[in-house]
């Protein structure tokens, strides 16, 4: 990676030169708790501004998700405040994220650039062009619990298997969790109030049900789950209508929550501390594969189908399978998804409709409150087949999941309207009843199983 990773030390044990004037370049770590980048800026600096830029390279390239940036509104105007009191604040612009940095820098006289270091082939083309400007720029994890490309199987420089790289992961010794600085001094001569295109973030027509973004809501969510939600979670995280995950995804993908901190405020339930580390492996996917999100990462030789009707059925809700429509319109109404209906969803667009997972990949990145490039193609590989499962040609099948992981049909009804007065389990089949309003099945799940089977075994042949 490129940069400099940041010790309170250098190699022989002396403190860093303490320098006038840093930048704090913040971009998916929206806190002030163990975040490295800051800490170090703080220990290091006289003076520290601490720099967010709305990339136009994001969002002019193509329209982003609106409950993505409303969610970053509120998590940076969280965070602003934060700032404040700790005797800083918050400066915005918008941009091209390294020209207003650089012009910041100029303008400030500051040397020195703070900087979480990222995994995505444009956060690293990012982190290149900052390193060849006349800037010291700093590097310092906290984007994952640990940073993509600190263990690595003999001879390779990532893990394909995830069973052999949480048995790494878990062995490694950590870092420490850093405190809140005590206290920032900014220059007077700054202007920190955001511009009027942070107001842009909050246009469009988001989720309806969506989450409260910011610092500030995360730690207040991750405090009540510790307390109440932690304990029942091995037990109850695939039961839909129980909603007993922990919803910490969206502050885990802005930064708005440490990884570390929540990994370690959760050591004692390992199988969400799991999870966490699945998090990480798909940022070491992504940071040794930068084509995850748009290439197979195991080819299967699959000819997509090309169906627009079907994919938007399946993207409204209309598919006539009550499991995968009550998880589509979760998704609609919340700007998130319960994993167990994710992959539900999931693996009835690619297996069950035969559709291009990548398809599906943006349309949750669409909507995804937490739709982290990382974790989102990662996990649709995984299901497509063409990832890291070790099962590449597993179907899901939409009732027996349905049966097992929402046996009342509650979580249906709670999402598909159509079907909130149908009692019990009947909810899970209603072709076999009287509903003129809910459409039929799109297809035999049965039937379309084994044309999938049928067609990944010829592809196998060539």
């Amino acid at each position: 990676m490129s940069g400099l990773r940041w010790s309170p030390t250098d190699a022989s044990g002396h403190k860093l030169d303490v320098v006038r004037d840093a930048i704090v370049l913040l971009t998916r770590d929206l806190r002030v708790h163990d975040h490295p980048a800051l800490a170090a800026a703080a220990e290091a600096a006289e003076h520290v501004t601490p720099l967010f830029v709305l990339d136009d390279g994001i969002l002019g390239a193509e329209p982003a998700g609106q409950n993505r940036l409303a969610f970053l509104r509120e998590a940076l105007a969280d965070l602003d405040r934060s700032l404040r009191k700790l005797g800083s604040g918050l400066v915005v612009r918008r941009g091209d994220v390294v020209a207003e940095t650089v012009r910041l820098a100029r303008s400030i006289g500051a040397s020195v650039v703070f900087a979480s270091e990222d995994v995505s082939s444009y956060a690293r083309r990012r982190e290149r062009r900052l390193s060849r400007e006349r800037l010291e720029l700093r590097l310092c994890p906290g984007v994952t619990v640990v940073p993509p490309g600190e263990i690595a199987p003999s001879g390779r420089d990532h893990y394909r298997v995830f069973g052999a790289y949480h048995r790494a992961w878990t062995s490694l010794p950590r870092r420490a969790v850093e405190l809140a600085p005590s206290g920032l001094r900014r220059r007077d001569d700054i202007e920190v109030t955001a511009p009027a295109s942070l107001d842009e973030l909050a246009a469009g027509s988001p989720s309806p049900d969506m989450p409260p973004g910011g610092e500030t809501a995360g730690r207040e969510r991750l405090e009540r789950w510790v307390a109440d939600g932690l304990a029942r979670y091995s037990d109850m995280r695939d039961d839909l209508s129980a909603d007993a995950t922990s919803r910490l995804s969206p502050y885990l993908h802005f930064g708005c929550l440490s990884p570390l901190e929540v990994a370690e405020r959760t050591a004692g339930s390992p199988g969400f501390v799991r999870q966490l580390c699945w998090r990480d492996f798909c940022h070491q996917l992504l940071a040794a594969n930068r084509d995850l999100p748009r290439e197979d990462l195991r080819t299967r030789g699959d000819r997509w189908h090309d169906d627009d009707e079907a994919l938007a059925a399946w993207k409204e809700g209309r598919t006539g399978i009550p499991i995968v429509d009550a998880g589509m319109r979760q998704l609609a109404r919340e700007g998130w998804m319960h994993n167990r209906a994710r992959l539900v969803t999931a693996s009835f667009l690619v297996k069950d409709l035969y559709l291009d997972w990548r398809a599906g990949e943006r349309h949750f990145r669409d909507l995804l409150v937490d739709g982290d490039l990382a974790n989102n193609a990662g996990n649709w590989q995984w299901v497509a087949g063409t990832g890291t499962d070790t099962r590449p040609n597993r179907v899901l099948n939409p009732l027996r999941q349905a049966r097992r992981f929402d046996p009342n049909g509650d979580y249906v009804r709670r999402y598909v309207d159509e079907l909130a007065g149908i009692e019990g389990p009947a909810v899970h089949e209603p072709w076999k009843l009287d509903v003129p309003a809910y459409p039929e099945p799109l297809v035999d799940h049965v039937d379309a199983a084994r044309r999938f089977q049928r067609r990944r075994s010829a592809a196998a042949r060539g």
